[in-house]
């Protein structure tokens, strides 16, 4: 039985980035550039100024405070889109806005605040200014540079600068296609809920799940439905899931050692190649990688709990490998535990846990409260997993251990401070 390590070792070293493909810029959001960007031309084009001010010799403002103060005559006013018409002589002054460029001779900007804002001569009532609040010409990048490498994930500040490079359209990595399945008798769509309330049937919410995580992922979700427990009924909804050409198969059921778990069975029968099947860790322990009929496999088991925590560690991943992310795995953070913790078997557990970052910066944790893991409102409650290691059964309350955050908004607090 392979360890996480080994098992998602295993997985990526089986993958990697897709081929790329041309999307508009403003549909690059997440996805990962596969080509440089090189600049077109320089930016600043020129010295320009980096404050509403006037453009003075900043030697000239030596000695300036609100008892002595430095008299400038203005010559002109140089808004942002203008450029300055002469060139300034000692003693002058050009009044100018945020962005316009600076006059031959100027290499200051005098901030209004420290004028009083005149229109034909200006008054400067300090001199910390002198040299300062000029953007220098290329500062940005110049003509030429690699601005962004391949392998960039493209978030906002990346696609304002893909626009700033005049890249309406840009090359990335495609996003991988996800088949998604399941299996099980007892599982119905929400178009017969009436049969979950009659306690007849559960919903298949490991459809929507998974569904939901090979988006976040940034993956293109194909659903396929749920077999029957029959080998029949798995084979041929493998078969439709080959026949859908994706790049990666998920399936989630019927691979433990039930007497109606037959993905294996369907699989074999199949002239699946197949790497692993099982894990040392919980929840999770029944989970399988190989290759169908040429494309990538993951199992994962079928109670919702242990098909989450199976996805963050070895699917989130893989999805982000063939998108041609280079950083693949959420950072583990260290913790303190707010109260003791003690698991049975010696198996790396990953437990559903509420992270709370206290006024002193530190990071504690709790557990959200009974860890079936058919519990899915506990993955609803936890913005982490606690990780504790299969050799160290037993914790108490202020001993440190790892967790990994599991959204956003595990790391984002309620009022703003510094």
């Amino acid at each position: 039985m392979l360890s996480v390590s080994e098992a998602v070792a295993l997985i990526i070293g089986e993958l990697s980035a897709l081929d790329t493909e041309p999307v508009p810029l403003l549909d690059a959001l997440g996805r990962v550039l596969a080509a440089e960007a090189r600049a077109p031309y320089t930016l600043p084009a020129c010295d320009n100024s980096a404050m509403d001010g006037y453009a003075v010799r900043g030697t000239e403002l030596a000695g300036a405070s609100p008892e002595t103060p430095r008299r400038f005559r203005v010559i002109e006013t140089v808004a942002a889109g203008q450029f300055p018409s002469r060139a300034i002589a000692p003693g002058e002054a050009t009044r100018i806005m945020t962005g316009a460029p600076l006059p031959i001779g100027a290499d200051s900007v005098l901030r209004v605040e420290d004028t009083d804002a005149g229109i034909d001569h200006v008054q400067a009532f300090t001199d910390r200014d002198a040299g300062k609040n000029v953007r220098r010409r290329g500062e940005d990048f110049g003509e030429g540079d690699i601005v962004l490498s391949a392998g960039e994930p493209l978030g906002a500040a990346q696609i304002g600068v893909l626009a700033s490079l005049g890249k309406g359209e840009v090359m990335v990595h495609r996003a991988p296609r996800v088949a998604i399945l399941g299996s099980g008798d007892e599982l119905v769509d929400l178009d017969e809920f009436d049969r979950v309330v009659a306690g007849e049937r559960i919903v298949a919410s490991n459809s929507y799940t998974l569904h939901a995580l090979v988006r976040a992922a940034g993956g293109v979700p194909v659903p396929l439905g749920n077999a029957r427990d029959t080998e029949a009924s798995m084979r041929a909804l493998f078969a439709r899931a080959v026949d859908a050409r994706p790049d990666l198969i998920v399936s989630s059921a019927g691979i433990s050692v039930g007497a109606f778990d037959y993905t294996r069975d369907a699989l074999d029968a199949m002239g699946a190649d197949l790497k692993f099947w099982k894990v040392r860790m919980r929840p999770g322990a029944p989970l399988g990688f190989g290759a169908v009929a040429g494309i990538p496999w993951v199992g994962l088991p079928g109670n919702p709990v242990s098909a989450m925590v199976t996805f963050e560690l070895f699917v989130r991943p893989a999805v982000r490998r063939m998108l041609g992310h280079v950083r693949l795995h959420r950072r583990p953070v260290p913790v303190t535990l707010e109260e003791p913790v003690q698991i049975g078997a010696q198996l790396t557990h990953f437990l559903r846990a509420i992270v709370t970052s206290q006024p002193s910066g530190e990071l504690t944790a709790r557990l959200t409260g009974p860890q079936g893991s058919g519990m899915l409102t506990s993955m609803a409650r936890a913005n982490a997993l606690l990780v504790v290691p299969e050799d160290r059964p037993s914790h108490a309350a202020g001993d440190r251990l790892s967790a990994i955050l599991l959204t956003p908004d595990a790391q984002m607090a309620e009022s703003f401070a510094l």
